[in-house]
């Protein structure tokens, strides 16, 4: 059972390492207002840790969805220019950002796609030219999750609300690295020196691609661009500061070539996109495109995601993730991606990430093309990661290396 001074520890986890908040540095939080409680104990340590001040941003699913519900098409494609604004102050004065994720797994699913699909395009072309603050690492960010009933509810249905609350809260702490009595600090500095041991391998060995098979028909080549980087654990901002911007984080992950990839993919767990469920679902790959997809549950919002815009169809991210990662052990499926994608390899459709190619984050949209890299407003992870999944890497001269074996590192 998770105690008061479970959800101290991981407050100051967030602050001190997740987010590594600096002295004299703003701190933006978004949370739900049914975590006001807990949001109050991460304003507290973010201002003893030297904030210069702390901004919470509330939201609340049940406002948005009436929002959905009563407000025009048109009204909704129209971004303030506030926001924009708003965000851009945020971004000249180097605040690092911080999200508390306790929403329900499909909390959208009765909502009209449509009008869900034209309030997230304008608000991402409304503010496309500031996604490189966090793509590119300009600033700290982290996002992590405290349990709720309703995303409980969705996990363990056949339970009580409270018996469901419990035990979602004991897996999330559990994944997280904070117990009653460990340094969780202590404990995520270990884990990420393990994450970047095994980049630093799959950096020496630079293969050109990799090849996936599993038992679900998985068979898809994914090659990379030249000039890639592994990265595992944590990032640095350009001004040096280390931080963790996923809690839990199991995975090592690389930039794909935009036109490098062929073959099908099947997911292996479904996936909560803009608030609406994808099950059973694959993709099939040609240059780097996806040419033809299906789904059991959730077809019209995966043909969403797959033509959001021209760069969304294509992949920027491939994550590598041991089948018996401690979120997998746990035989949960949490319907959330930060924590579902980290049970299990996974990949990205749209916008790649600048570090994972050398000098990547001082170069413009336009040389990270030239590079080889996608670009998308969107960048959505699925995954599909299994127990008998088979990785090997492809070097230049075609030689094969084993790198997953029944789902999990051969080295």
């Amino acid at each position: 059972m998770v105690s008061e001074k479970m959800y101290d520890k991981l407050a100051q986890l967030v602050i001190k390492k997740g987010a590594n908040v600096q002295k004299d540095q703003p701190v933006i939080i978004r949370a739900n207002v049914r975590d006001a409680a807990f949001a109050r104990k991460v304003v507290r340590y973010a201002y003893e840790a030297g904030a210069r001040y702390v901004s919470v941003e509330w939201r609340d699913m049940e406002l948005s969805k009436m929002d959905y519900e009563f407000q025009s098409i048109e009204t909704l494609g129209e971004v303030p220019q506030w926001k924009y604004d708003r965000t851009k102050y945020q971004h000249d004065g180097g605040a690092c950002y911080i999200s508390i994720d306790s929403e329900k797994p499909g909390a959208m699913a009765d909502v009209d796609g449509e009008k869900l699909h034209a309030a997230n395009v304008a608000y991402y072309k409304k503010m496309a030219d500031l996604q490189a603050y966090t793509m590119n690492n300009v600033g700290q960010w982290c996002v992590f999750g405290v349990p709720s009933v309703e995303w409980a509810k969705v996990v363990f249905p056949e339970l009580s609300d409270e018996e469901a609350f419990e035990k979602l809260g004991d897996a999330i702490f559990a994944v997280t690295r904070v117990t009653e009595d460990n340094d969780p600090i202590d404990a995520w500095n270990q884990h990420d020196a393990e994450l970047i041991a095994h980049a630093d391998q799959m950096n020496e060995y630079n293969f050109k691609a990799l090849h996936f098979t599993s038992e679900l028909g998985t068979d898809i080549t994914v090659e990379l661009v030249k000039g890639h980087i592994w990265v595992g654990g944590g990032c640095t901002t350009p001004k040096g500061v280390y931080f963790d911007p996923n809690m839990p984080t199991e995975e090592v992950f690389c930039m794909p070539l935009k036109t490098g990839v062929n073959g099908i993919v099947f997911a292996s767990k479904p996936l909560n996109y803009q608030g609406k469920l994808i099950k059973d679902f694959w993709l099939r790959f040609e240059d780097g495109k996806v040419v033809d997809y299906d789904a059991k549950e959730g077809k019209d919002s995966l043909k969403k995601l797959v033509e959001f815009d021209e760069g969304s169809c294509y992949l920027g991210e491939v994550a590598l993730v041991p089948y018996d990662s401690p979120i997998s052990k746990s035989g949960i499926l949490f319907y959330n991606t930060l924590y579902d994608e980290n049970a299990a390899c996974h990949l990205a459709l749209g916008r790649p990430y600048p570090e994972n190619l050398k000098g990547g984050v001082d170069m413009s949209d336009e040389e990270l093309a030239a590079h080889g890299a996608n670009d998308s407003m969107e960048h959505e992870d699925f995954m599909f990661g299994t127990k008998e999944l088979s990785v090997d890497g492809i070097k230049e001269d075609g030689t094969l290396v084993p790198v997953f074996r029944n789902g999990n590192w051969v080295f």
